[in-house]
């Protein structure tokens, strides 16, 4: 069942296409990651679904229903996270969880969102004080505080260092176990591939591809680089290695075949090869093919 669907979702700005034509399904209990560089149209694409942008013109579904507004009886059902410039800085973590829930008719109790956000011992702590993951933290349990169907993240790790943002995936994936619809951007491709099921890329507006990580490496037909170290010049029928100074590149659709050849050629010979290692597609490649630029310019 597609909890959320977009038809030919448009979005201008003086003439500006912001979003143009975007089509996008959630399924219930994803997590879809939406993907672009700065000004892509990723966020004004979320907002729209949050209700706080309205669109030039498409079709918004909402659990299989067509809406012209997000209404009070949508809000319900969705959580947003805020960033944390949003909160009130003197306040303590408990009081503004505690502000938050007085906004929901259906609210889950504030000790419990402490709880599980790990968040117990710094209940008492003002909002200037936390770190930028504890902060992340208590945004993430704001945007569950009324136990949403559907929660948008933007930017969810930006600005964290690797271990807090690894701390604040594991909980994004327990919303997840928990039964959570889940939309994401992010300028993290590692944070896309940790949590995505489906992935939208977009760029001047609109959806250049999408899919899962495995369905987007293998509709661009990016291949797997084998490399090697070897004092010897090798030459093998049917390979296009590249040598560099001995240092020896592949491209290649079939590692376990050419990796093969590879070893029996180097055993055949007698000659001693190094430092062999292999690296697959990511989405970071496929992005760049795509648009010509990494996600983050």
């Amino acid at each position: 069942m597609n909890i959320i669907e977009v038809k030919n979702l448009k979005k201008y700005y003086k003439g500006i296409k912001a979003v143009d034509g975007i089509n996008i399904e959630v399924k219930k209990g994803y997590v879809v990651a939406i993907l672009g560089p700065n000004g892509a149209g990723k966020t004004t694409t979320v907002e729209t679904l949050e209700g706080l942008r309205v669109p030039t013109s498409g079709e918004i579904y909402y659990f299989g229903e067509k809406i012209n507004v997000v209404d009070e009886k949508i809000k319900e059902k969705i959580g947003v996270q805020l960033q944390s410039t949003n909160f009130f800085t003197n306040l303590t973590v408990h009081e503004t969880l505690k502000a938050f829930s007085g906004l929901y008719k259906k609210t889950v109790d504030v000790n419990e969102l402490l709880k599980k956000f790990n968040l117990i011992e710094k209940k008492k702590s003002r909002i200037k004080n936390l770190s930028g993951g504890q902060l992340q933290r208590v945004a993430l349990a704001t945007a569950v505080v009324n136990d949403p169907e559907i929660v948008f993240l933007d930017e969810p790790t930006t600005g964290l260092d690797p271990q807090a943002r690894r701390n604040l995936w594991d909980a994004i994936i327990e919303l997840k176990k928990n039964g959570k619809t889940i939309i994401l951007t992010t300028h993290y491709m590692e944070e896309a591939e940790k949590l995505a099921d489906m992935i939208y890329i977009i760029d001047h507006g609109k959806i250049i591809l999408k899919g899962t990580v495995k369905e987007l490496i293998e509709n661009t037909k990016m291949k797997s680089v084998i490399t090697f170290y070897s004092e010897k010049n090798i030459k093998i029928d049917m390979l296009d290695l590249k040598n560099i100074n001995g240092f020896y590149e592949l491209e290649t659709n079939d590692v376990e075949s050419d990796i093969i050849k590879i070893l029996e050629y180097s055993k055949e010979k007698g000659h001693k090869i190094e430092d062999i290692s292999i690296r697959k597609p990511n989405l970071e490649d496929v992005f760049l093919q795509l648009t010509g630029r990494t996600l983050r310019e």
